[in-house]
């Protein structure tokens, strides 16, 4: 399909499903013992997602499992060249409370992901998930997955931490990334600290990809961490893009009004840099907001399979390059130039 299409095409955004069974096989002991009596491996994002009664109709979908073969088979019908997987359960992962334990799974997660799926197709990307909970071994894992497994970074928490994203603890997290010329990806996990206020998942999931988001970026883009590291790029995923020019024109506005000795690196910098990228698979990126942004900030993002599971995503795909709001510069670049940037494929 991607021939037809007359571009290629990279999916900057897919999901595997955890095999928890597999992921503890991978752990040491005595974490191994003890989460294989408990069978868990994650923590639930929030009471929507743990399956209790307080869940009230509608019933979400529940979806199959997809494994390698049929994540292989999804790629070959929709004409993706690459997909960059990302997590389900581990999604939160932020919310461990253990340091230890947080270092132990994500080890285990990231040695199950190499070997399942890195290792089964070299269309398989992989982005590690490190223990945030512990910033040295975060560290550590991070340039272990880089440079051990071949995976192009690794994902943080939207949510679950228990300092935002740009507490000077994680920092030397960010100056290793930097090292490596790697990505950290800021990934929505469809969950709010309040989300025990809401019964209807469909109330929840309107906010909660988007809120965690903007405080994360609003966190990151004041705390200054990016002044001084040239080669890191972050992404923000699953949560579209509509509010990005927004909030940085709101930031920018702030900023104006710190002195230019202490002023961080403005948003705008940092996307004339190249080093802010932005997930638009999920929702309608309008002309408008290419205008605001420029259109090499943008990736395009299947959620397979999650939210592709309901629709035909070849239709979707057909339809992006149908678009006569975009040049057809813009469409390549959002498609498939874009995410070989932000992730070096």
């Amino acid at each position: 399909m991607s021939a037809k299409l007359s571009s290629r095409i990279i999916d900057g955004d897919g999901h595997i499903f955890e095999d928890n069974a597999a992921i503890i096989a991978h752990m040491e002991s005595p974490y191994r013992d003890i989460a294989a009596r408990k069978g868990v491996v994650f923590p639930p994002l929030d009471h929507l997602h743990s399956g209790r009664a307080v869940e009230t109709p509608p019933q979400r979908d529940q979806r199959a499992p997809v494994g390698p073969q049929g994540w292989l088979e999804f790629l070959d019908d929709v004409g993706i060249d690459w997909t960059v997987m990302y997590p389900t359960l581990a999604l939160s992962y932020g919310k461990i409370v253990s340091r230890d334990y947080a270092v132990a799974v994500c080890k285990a997660y990231n040695d199950w992901m190499t070997d399942t799926y890195i290792k089964f197709n070299s269309r398989f990307k992989g982005m590690a998930i490190i223990p945030m909970q512990d910033p040295e071994e975060a560290a550590k894992e991070l340039r272990r997955a880089v440079t051990e497994l071949g995976m192009l970074g690794a994902m943080m928490p939207s949510n679950g931490l228990a300092q935002p994203l740009g507490a000077k603890q994680y920092w030397p997290i960010y100056q290793e990334a930097d090292k490596l010329g790697c990505t950290l990806s800021v990934h929505s996990c469809n969950s709010l600290r309040d989300n025990d206020r809401y019964l209807v998942p469909n109330e929840a999931a309107t906010l909660t990809h988007v809120i965690p988001q903007m405080r994360q970026f609003t966190n990151i883009m004041f705390s200054g961490v990016m002044n001084k590291l040239k080669k890191l790029r972050l992404g923000f995923l699953e949560a579209g893009c509509g509010w990005t020019p927004f909030l940085i024109s709101k930031i920018e506005e702030r900023l104006e009004r710190v002195s230019p000795s202490e002023r961080p690196a403005l948003p705008s910098e940092l996307l004339a840099r190249r080093q802010l990228y932005f997930q638009c698979g999920e929702e309608i990126t309008t002309k408008r907001d290419v205008e605001l942004l420029g259109d090499d900030c943008l990736l395009w993002a299947s959620d397979f399979p999650h939210e592709a599971t309901r629709t035909d995503m070849k239709v979707l795909v057909k339809e992006h390059f149908a678009r006569k709001d975009l040049s057809r510069e813009a469409k390549r670049k959002v498609i498939y130039n874009n995410a070989k940037r932000f992730y070096r494929l």
